[in-house]
């Protein structure tokens, strides 16, 4: 079973293994990873939009978006337990310029 809770828990399969080893690199910062270039493009394409951004992490990602939809002084609310509420505080008000706020949310399913 692979775990798929955080990109730091999952570990690559022999396979993945081989396949990484075998794969073209390049510098993607120069536009040189044909790898990159290729799921940039791909999802650029299945999105609809000029160009894709690959992060290579979930906290790359949670603060770009937080970024993108905030300005300084705005407020984050985010559950309690959400992982940018429990280990991005920091990285929010660096970053951002914004502040976060948690909220116990329900861990019920709906019936």
């Amino acid at each position: 079973m692979i775990d798929f809770r955080s990109d730091t828990v999952t570990k690559p399969t022999p396979g993945m293994l081989a396949f990484m080893q075998a794969a073209p690199v390049g510098d993607d910062v120069f536009g040189e990873d044909p790898s990159i270039n290729s799921l940039e493009n791909i999802t650029a394409a299945m999105f609809g939009m000029e160009a894709g951004l690959f992060c290579p992490s979930g906290t790359m990602t949670n603060q770009i978006a937080i970024k993108t939809h905030t300005q300084a002084g705005d407020e984050v609310i985010c559950d309690e337990l959400s992982h940018i509420y429990q280990y991005e505080g920091g990285g929010i008000a660096f970053n951002s310029g914004a502040m976060k706020t948690g909220r116990s949310a329900s861990r019920k399913i709906p019936a």
